[in-house]
């Protein structure tokens, strides 16, 4: 059996309290197959490092494995792992030998340096580990009910849909076209900040490339404090010729293809991208971040077909989803994702958060000369 083992250690003082965290991954499937954390008391990075190492080494070993990719990264450990680097560090040497040997019973390991952004899940369970040793409650969702079948923690991604444009205020098709955001849609995307930096630790916020999911995403990164990654998979569908038009105006340009278009998700619009077409490219979206980040919270800001295809995806339904469920602009939905493969939904379009903030807007618009 071939795996992965993500493995990662902090301490908060170099030296000072640490932790470290692995998870060991099915490397076919991505499936989360074992988690180790713990604190160490007072220890260096390095230490911690090498620490998570040996902790998923000793997890792949108990799981029967014989092939391991080990990602780090640290790319001290990475190097010194491959035998690249010496080990001159006292501390580190009797750890880099029991690495070694936890190394040789599993047959064949290769080491493999990766950004932190890509170690979330093992930088999670250390972290953990160094707030349950100081005695400060960690923020993990709770696993549901034992009916459910899922274990594990889920990867819970809060999808928000962008502030209004001018488009989206005269309900017209707003595919790739770049409009911005309107001054109402600047106060929802406060709002929409507001409600999210209510909602506990958030890993990232990850937006498409458009502008008016890009504005969006900044205000709440900002009011996070956390990081911004656009990926150019969150954009939406490209309705082609119909971009602009209302409903009622490409289904009189296009009668009998908006028709089929209508029932059937592979037709796509005139020199536009399909329903399915856009519902693959969500799902590698999806399968990348659950990859990267399994286990975290993830803000996903994007436009009605990619956050209608992640709902359809957790609830595990057919397309008609697409044309029954409505998402208003700035409206959150929230669905988890579990590493055992079930999901759950937990919220959809909700907007209770933007009433105060468009009610102060058009009283400014009222006392304005």
């Amino acid at each position: 059996m071939k795996v992965q083992i993500e493995a990662d250690g902090g301490s908060r003082g170099n030296p000072g309290p640490a932790g470290y965290g692995a998870v060991v991954r099915d490397a076919v499937t991505g499936k989360v197959l074992a988690e180790r954390s713990a604190g160490l008391g007072t220890a260096t990075n390095n230490v911690a490092e090498y620490s998570g190492l040996i902790a998923g080494l000793q997890a792949a070993i108990e799981l029967g494995a014989t092939a391991v990719e080990a990602r780090l990264d640290s790319k001290l450990v990475v190097e010194q792992m491959s035998g690249r680097w010496r080990i001159k560090h006292p501390q580190l040497q009797p750890l880099a030998r029991e690495a070694a040997a936890l190394a040789r019973r599993l047959g064949a390991v290769r080491y493999e340096w990766i950004p932190r952004a890509r170690n979330a899940h093992a930088d999670r369970l250390a972290n953990e580990a160094m707030d349950t040793q100081a005695g400060r409650p960690t923020r993990r969702v709770a696993v549901p009910a034992t009916w459910s079948g899922a274990t594990g923690h889920p990867t819970r991604l809060l999808l928000l849909r962008h502030g209004q444009t001018e488009l989206s205020a005269q309900r017209r098709y707003s595919g790739r076209g770049d409009p911005e955001l309107t001054a109402v849609g600047e106060r929802q995307a406060s709002a929409a900040a507001a409600r999210l930096s209510a909602m506990g630790d958030v890993r990232a916020v990850v937006c498409s490339p458009l502008r008016r999911a890009r504005r969006t995403a900044e205000v709440v990164a900002g009011a996070l404090g956390t990081e911004l990654t656009v990926h150019d998979g969150l954009i939406e569908a490209d309705f082609g010729a119909w971009e602009g038009l209302t409903f009622a105006q490409a289904r009189e340009r296009d009668p009998d293809l908006h028709a089929r278009w209508l029932a059937d998700t592979a037709v796509a619009p005139p020199g536009g991208e399909s329903m399915d077409v856009v519902h693959h490219r969500v799902r590698r979206v999806r399968d990348e971040l659950l990859a990267a980040s399994g286990g975290a919270t993830l803000v996903l800001v994007s436009h009605v077909t990619p956050i209608k295809s992640l709902l359809r995806m957790a609830l595990d339904v057919g397309p008609s989803l697409l044309h029954r469920l409505h998402l208003d602009v700035a409206s959150l939905s929230i669905a988890e994702f579990y590493p055992d493969g079930p999901a759950s939904v937990r919220l959809v379009n909700d907007t209770s958060y933007l009433a105060s903030a468009e009610g102060d807007l058009r009283l400014s618009n009222e006392k304005a000369p």
